[in-house]
């Protein structure tokens, strides 16, 4: 077995139980991994319009509409005016929201400590390099292959 596949079979199998550990702290909260990336997103920017967490978000307005309702009605968000837009409406973390955000970063720091306990200082800067280029060139990929989606289909649109 090459280098090569050994990361991706390590790196899927990290995401495997990443996503294994997420959905268990989750299932008393009533959160999602979706609904938990918005509550991220409005923990780093503040009070928000919805368009602008669909953007962060890289999903539709629809989509976000729909995220919005669910963490509302469970008491994680609230909506309210835009102070300078009537138009707008700014969706902002609740005492529960903000309460719940802080106890999340707390566990991140934890988890993050956890998972590289035992490793020198040394190892975990290779690490963290090593993980940052592959990222970087999986974030390539996935753009480039995104553009090449795009003209094929707009080749197809004009023919």
């Amino acid at each position: 077995m090459s280098a090569e596949i050994t990361v991706l079979d390590r790196l899927l199998e990290i995401t495997v139980l990443l996503q294994q550990d997420l959905a268990r702290s989750f299932e008393a909260t009533g959160l999602t991994l979706a609904r938990t990336h918005l509550l991220w997103e409005l923990r780093r920017l503040g009070p928000s319009p919805q368009q602008s967490l669909a953007t962060a978000l890289k999903v539709s307005a629809r989509n976000i509409t729909g995220l919005v309702d669910a963490l509302e009605a469970t008491g994680f968000v609230s909506r309210g005016p835009h102070p300078t837009d009537r138009r707008a409406t700014l969706v902002a973390l609740t005492e529960l929201g903000a309460r719940t955000m802080s106890a999340m970063e707390v566990e991140h720091a934890q988890l993050s400590e956890q998972l590289v306990a035992g490793l020198s200082e040394s190892h975990v800067a290779q690490l963290a390099a090593g993980l940052e280029a592959v990222a970087e060139r999986l974030r390539t990929l996935v753009e480039s292959s995104g553009s090449e989606a795009a003209a094929k289909a707009n080749q197809r649109a004009q023919s």
